[in-house]
């Protein structure tokens, strides 16, 4: 089963995404800010992370960089789910090395065939 880390600092937008992906077969965990979501990856070891980028204790840009600079964790694919949409924006988080960017207000569909995009492309490696 595949699984998924959330890290969103919006509790209902949160609770909305990992009880959608529960549904959809992934088994999940959660966490309210950046900081929690660096550790949260490191002792749930999930093979995809949703990450919003405006938080506190520590954004988006900081976690990506946190976990790409641990060996195990930073090959697992991770998708930014923000309200920043601007094309400046999108331009720097993937030279960060994120593997995908889905803008706020996003729907579940994008989110459910994003997932299931880079999880494919995953196992045929």
């Amino acid at each position: 089963m595949t699984k998924i880390l959330v890290i969103e600092d919006e509790e209902p937008i949160r609770a909305n995404l990992l009880e959608i992906l529960e549904d959809n077969g992934y088994q999940v965990a959660g966490a309210e800010n950046g900081l929690l979501g660096v550790m949260g990856a490191l002792s749930f070891h999930p093979d995809l992370i949703l990450c919003d980028v405006m938080m506190p204790e520590l954004d988006g840009h900081g976690v990506l960089a946190a976990l790409r600079q641990d060996p195990t964790t930073a090959a697992i694919p991770l998708i930014f789910l923000t309200a920043k949409a601007d094309k400046t924006d999108i331009r720097e988080a993937m030279s960060l090395g994120a593997d995908d960017y889905l803008t706020k207000p996003f729907s579940y569909a994008e989110v459910l065939a994003c997932l299931k995009t880079l999880t494919s492309a995953a196992q045929r490696h």
